[in-house]
């Protein structure tokens, strides 16, 4: 029981511009639509091992504040 309620808790967790991004899709797998939408194939790409959202965002030329916000929502919604 202990174990379930700590996954849930992982899960409900709100993301940040510093996390990486391959930290983020393990964690919320949801993300990878809102990666998508703005044209990042993150999970091809040698560079999300060691980038984080707002390095990546902003070598797409994407607002890593408006990806956070929308993987957030994302986050709540399937919560």
């Amino acid at each position: 029981m202990l174990m379930i309620k700590t996954v849930k808790a992982r899960n409900m967790s709100k993301i940040t511009k510093e996390m990486g991004i391959i930290e983020i899709v393990q964690q919320h797998p949801e993300s990878l639509e809102v990666f998508a939408k703005y044209g990042l194939g993150c999970i091809g790409c040698a560079a999300a091992r060691f980038e984080n959202l707002e390095a990546g965002a902003k070598v797409h030329g994407v607002d890593p504040e408006q990806m956070v916000a929308e993987i957030n929502e994302l986050i709540e919604k399937n919560s």
